[in-house]
């Protein structure tokens, strides 16, 4: 039973520097070494480049995504990535997009970095290297292990700047905690296939916008985003909601490229037929806008770039939201 352990940097890796705050320092073997109870996992250790979370991109993910399913495929028990939080949810989704495998990919990191009194990221560690040990974790796709408690990473969001509890799922919850040392799996969801894999180039390529419609919003601004875009995701108000000259200039888009619909709340669906009004999700849907369902704008976004970049056309690009969403 060995667990294949990659470090990216991030809060959980890094130590003070006189003068120039935290950074990112600490190796893969220094980082084992501080936890109390890791030595009774076996881990193969790879320090990728320290690279902060919110420098991160979809190549270095999904490159990441490939070391770590090369290590289950030759034989590890599971595979641990400890990086910043900053983009962990969408990184985690990115994964969960495209891992095959039915040896779980586990995601943690920290909020206190180890300067300060109770750092959290060797218990974040420490439980997350115990989940991809577990036999009860397999087949669940790719997860978060954070504050003890065990997300998916569809539904896996960062709820707060600074608080150790920050990962929740608002709309389904845990899938289980690590409990006096046991992986305690309250849920199994339904496991949903991987995307198929993508061209790297044709990825960067892709680009995809996000609108966060807010009171008062100007849809001028619309014209100006949507430039060379091969999508763009609306973070509506409410269940999809957005002013009323939105709507008609949102149809001109849709009619160009795929335009998801999803809701700024960070909680809760779209939903599709329950109000009329021009603006409404039940008009902008008409309007042939893709419902997100219950994915936040941050997910969709991903998902629809991973979806374009593959060729995806709209019937595919509606029919993923649907699985999804």
């Amino acid at each position: 039973m060995t667990v294949a352990l990659f470090t990216l940097g991030g809060t959980i890796a890094m130590a003070g520097t006189k003068g120039q705050g935290v950074v990112s320092r600490l190796t893969g073997a220094e980082l084992t070494a501080a936890v109390p109870g890791l030595a009774d996992i076996p881990l193969d250790v790879h320090d990728v480049q320290a690279v902060p979370s919110a420098a991160l991109t979809y190549r270095q993910v999904l490159d990441l995504v490939a070391a770590a399913g090369a290590a289950v495929t030759g034989g590890a028990t599971g595979a641990v990535v400890t990086q910043g939080t900053d983009s962990l949810e969408e990184s985690a989704f990115l994964a969960d997009l495209v891992w095959p495998h039915e040896a779980p990919l586990v995601l943690t990191g920290a909020m206190r970095n180890p300067t300060l009194a109770g750092p959290d990221g060797p218990a974040n560690l420490l439980a997350a290297a115990r989940v991809a040990a577990a036999p009860a974790a397999r087949d669940l796709g790719v997860l978060v292990a954070f504050n003890d408690e065990i997300h998916a990473a569809r539904h896996v969001r960062k709820t707060h700047s600074t608080s150790t509890a920050t990962f929740v799922s608002p709309n389904a919850g845990p899938l289980g905690h690590v409990i006096e040392g046991e992986v305690r799996l309250l849920t199994r969801p339904p496991r949903r296939a991987p995307l198929p894999p993508v061209d790297a180039d044709r990825l960067a390529a892709t680009r995809v916008a996000l609108h966060t419609v807010t009171l008062d919003d100007d849809v001028a601004l619309l014209d100006a985003l949507a430039r060379d875009l091969d999508g763009l995701v609306v973070a509506g108000f409410g269940v999809g909601h957005v002013p009323p000259d939105f709507a008609p200039a949102l149809g001109a888009l849709a009619e160009r490229m795929p335009v998801v619909l999803t809701s700024r709340t960070g909680a809760g669906s779209v939903l599709r037929h329950t109000y009329g009004a021009v603006g409404s999700e039940t008009d902008l849907l008409r309007r042939g806008l893709v419902c997100g369902g219950l994915l936040d704008p941050y997910k969709a976004k991903v998902l629809l770039r991973l979806l374009l970049a593959g060729g995806a056309d709209r019937a595919q690009v509606a029919d993923a939201f649907h699985r999804y969403g």
